[in-house]
């Protein structure tokens, strides 16, 4: 007689917010040809903390993000809807492959 054991999946850890908004935000500062240090002024923040953002390794406060948004000239509702896309592309390469229910072992 075979047992069925539950096959564990292993759920892959989600995209985090930073890491998906620094993505955002430096492709948008790359795409007009902007300097690091440009942005960086024109937000009224150090050139370090952007770099920071941009690469995930610090969390924004709301006001951050409204400057540096501002400094690209970009609008808040376009940036949230770039990192929402980002996300999902994000989770739907991260699903777990294998099997989708319980596996058959033989005793």
């Amino acid at each position: 007689m075979a047992d069925i054991i539950p096959f564990p999946r292993t759920r892959a850890p989600e995209p985090l917010w930073r890491e998906a908004l620094g993505r955002s935000l430096r492709a948008a500062r790359e795409e007009q040809g902007d300097r690091l240090i440009d942005t960086a002024e024109r937000a009224g923040i150090s050139p370090q903390y952007l770099s920071e953002i941009e690469r995930g390794r610090k969390e924004p406060s709301s006001e951050m993000i409204a400057a540096v948004t501002g400094a690209l000239g970009i609008e808040l509702s376009t940036l949230l809807l770039e990192i929402a896309g980002d996300v999902q592309r994000l989770q739907r390469l991260r699903r777990p492959t294998g099997p989708a229910g319980p596996v058959l072992m033989a005793a």
